[in-house]
């Protein structure tokens, strides 16, 4: 109906199937801007905030706390004062859910794949548009490719995107094939090469953003450009207290008050997140990897390689993304972005600036890659 726009349920990352609401977060005759905050929902990933993807103001709020909804189930609408509550209540009956058709279904192919890179199988993901220099998202420490669900669809909108999980982590090889920026960074231009992809925007987080700047330096003919988020080596700090507690967490409640450290929010760190994170703990070897990969990159709570610090002699078109209230890798080194990098620092958010404020992180990628 003319006049009259649905709030339907995001979905965030490449499994997402529902999700169950939590609180509102604005009341009804709010004016709601783009972007902005309206409710919470929780996933079997995370907690996050849906942000309105429409401006106008909230006439109805349908969905109430606790219910479990699928995804593009209709949330609230947002509707001008205009509008009679009789012609919302017959949108409200009227709708129904998009359903995916079988050519959608047929275009978006697996949600993983895998390739043999070194003798090491690794999972990854293509999603977006099917032209254009493909955008690759290299996580940190601990992660995996669902540290950037909020990111990839939205992303991909404008150009193709890929994420992989690194060697050790996530659904890939329980092996790492050294404890160095350097021999990361060489595996996943190994790994660019086994999928066919000779050139890629890189963003990277955390661990996976120095692996990005040391891929620019060593192989500058295969990076377009650099989006760096919170990223380690731009210095010597890093908090050991959660790179070691990471590493040897072994019960629920340790593992908790660890991942806790990533959020401004600790609330966003779910119960499903930590069960997810504790099963992958308690694969058999992962402690002694995590300790090793550890004791190779920050031992003593220093990080043993700074490549972003020598970006300076690259030309690569670089964005520097912190947030203000970072508990891992301190915002201040922020600083030390080369001379014309692009650099955004977020008031109120901490390590995961592309979960907790990924709307603005999303644009502003879309707009350094010149999209």
């Amino acid at each position: 109906m003319a006049g009259i726009t649905a709030i339907i349920m995001p979905k965030w990352g490449l499994s997402m199937k529902e999700g169950t609401v939590g609180t509102w977060l604005v009341d009804v005759g709010t004016q709601i801007s783009v972007g902005m905050p309206i409710l919470d929902v929780e996933t079997d990933k995370i907690a996050n905030a849906v942000e309105a993807p429409d401006a106008g103001l909230l006439r109805r709020k349908v969905a109430h706390e606790g219910e479990l909804l699928p995804v593009k189930a209709l949330l609230g609408v947002l509707a001008e004062p205009q509008v009679s509550d009789a012609e919302i209540d017959a949108f409200v009956a009227a709708f129904v859910m998009p359903v995916a058709s079988a050519d959608d279904e047929e275009l978006t192919g697996p949600v993983y794949q895998y390739v043999d890179v070194d003798g090491l199988r690794i999972r990854y993901a293509r999603r977006g548009a099917a032209q254009g220099t493909p955008v690759l998202f290299i996580h940190g420490f601990g992660g995996d490719l669902d540290n950037w669900l909020f990111n990839m669809d939205a992303v991909g909108e404008q150009a193709p995107v890929i994420a992989l999980d690194l060697p050790g982590h996530g659904q890939s090889a329980l092996k790492l094939p050294g404890t160095s920026i350097e021999v990361f960074a060489g595996f996943v231009a190994r790994f660019m090469a086994a999928i066919d992809v000779p050139l890629a925007h890189l963003v990277g987080h955390s661990m996976g953003g120095a692996i990005a700047a040391q891929l620019a330096l060593g192989l500058p003919q295969q990076v377009a450009s650099l989006s760096l988020i919170d990223s380690a080596g731009f210095g010597d700090e890093i908090n050991a207290r959660y790179t070691g507690g990471f590493a040897t967490a072994a019960t629920r409640r340790e593992l908790k008050s660890v991942l806790e450290l990533l959020f401004k929010d600790p609330g966003l760190v779910s119960r499903q997140m930590v069960d997810d994170v504790l099963k992958y703990k308690r694969l058999d070897g992962i402690t002694e990897l995590l300790v090793s990969l550890n004791e190779g990159l920050f031992a003593g709570g220093l990080q043993s390689a700074q490549p972003g610090r020598l970006l300076a002699s690259s030309d690569k078109p670089v964005l520097v993304i912190w947030g203000q209230d970072d508990q891992i890798v301190p915002v201040a080194h922020a600083a030390n972005a080369p001379p014309g990098a692009s650099v955004e620092i977020f008031e109120g958010t901490g390590h995961m600036s592309q979960m907790e404020r990924s709307s603005d992180v999303n644009r502003l990628i879309v707009q350094h890659i010149g999209c």
